[in-house]
């Protein structure tokens, strides 16, 4: 049996990308604007990114509150974007898969 080859979508990799560019840019920013370590700056960004906001950690002078407010409204407006782009691209296929298995009787379900 012939293994089937995965081909990332275009919208789903560049939903991937914008995550990762979105995390790390706000990582080095943080890690040079706060003096964070890489770990903490991390954690900030990811927990400011899922609306956690525990508050253990937060920025401490204007410059770096003003940076915060504008990754925010940025940051999780992408975060949100690529993640549906992400889901909707699974259940999608997931869907696909289902209808698949009914149209060629191999619904267990029926």
């Amino acid at each position: 049996m012939a293994k089937k080859k995965y081909r990332l979508r275009p919208e789903v990799a560049a939903a991937f990308s914008a995550l990762g560019i979105l995390v790390v840019v706000g990582t080095i920013c943080y890690h040079y604007m706060e003096g964070w370590t890489w770990i903490t700056s991390l954690y900030f960004v990811v927990a400011t990114l899922t609306t956690v906001g525990y508050g253990d950690v937060h920025p401490t002078n204007d410059l770096v509150r003003l940076f915060t407010v504008f990754y925010i409204l940025i940051g999780v407006s992408i975060a949100v974007a690529s993640i549906t782009v992400i889901g909707s691209r699974y259940l999608d296929k997931r869907g696909a898969r289902f209808e698949a298995s009914r149209t060629n009787g191999t619904d267990k379900n029926d």
